[in-house]
């Protein structure tokens, strides 16, 4: 059987159980998020419910002898970026500032709170169920700008290297990831000297994070 993990139960990642289940009839799914009473409006009978922090879980869970198809991330942080953190922990890896020179060469950005750098293609608020057709934009009927994963992959601001997981569509407005791509970030983290943006992006839409080895080689 399938297996896709939603990390995150509010809005988003109840809409991605809901349109992931009703087109999915061969799927199980796991709901990961700390909220018990979140986690509770949601309800199926091929959906598991964890209590439990969304980067923590996956630190636990995720391994190449257990893996689900999809993840999904549906949670205010960058979760790619966040795993890695977790996975290597603070004596060898840490978050670095995002140099105000990169804002010229992003589409929109926007900086968040905890130093993260969102990006966006559009500039009015899509709709939560868009197709993310290859060819146009669905709100403006426009021919699509550079896919985001592109965009973001081909950064060249010295001395960082950026390293790119690309979101796919896997029904209107839900994006998500194999556990490979995880995997691959973590191995081009151990290789590179960096300093590192690590970004997740769809056609549209990008988070980027910006990350250093400490004084240490990852080994």
């Amino acid at each position: 059987m399938k297996e896709v993990w939603i990390v995150g139960a509010g809005k988003f990642g109840r809409l991605a159980f809901e349109r992931l289940s009703e087109r999915r009839k061969d799927t199980h799914f796991v709901l990961i998020d700390p909220d018990g009473t979140t986690l509770s409006r949601c309800y199926g009978n091929r959906l598991i419910k964890e209590q439990a922090d969304g980067v923590a879980f996956l630190d636990r869970h995720l391994d190449r002898r257990n893996e689900p198809d999809w993840i999904i991330p549906a949670l205010p942080i960058h979760l790619a970026a966040e795993w890695v953190l977790h996975r290597l922990g603070p004596e060898r890896i840490r978050r670095v500032e995002i140099p105000s020179e990169l804002d010229p060469l992003l589409p929109n950005p926007i900086h968040g709170q905890t130093g993260d750098v969102y990006v966006t293609h559009a500039e009015f608020i899509c709709p939560d169920d868009c197709a993310e057709p290859r060819g146009i934009c669905t709100m403006t009927g426009e021919k699509r700008k550079q896919n985001m994963f592109e965009v973001l992959g081909e950064i060249a601001l010295k001395p960082f290297q950026s390293l790119v997981i690309r979101s796919h569509q896997l029904a209107p407005g839900i994006g998500g990831y194999r556990p490979a791509h995880l995997h691959a970030l973590l191995e081009a983290l151990k290789k590179a000297a960096g300093p590192f943006l690590i970004s997740t992006a769809c056609r549209c839409h990008g988070v980027i994070t910006g990350l250093e080895k400490v004084p240490h080689e990852i080994k």
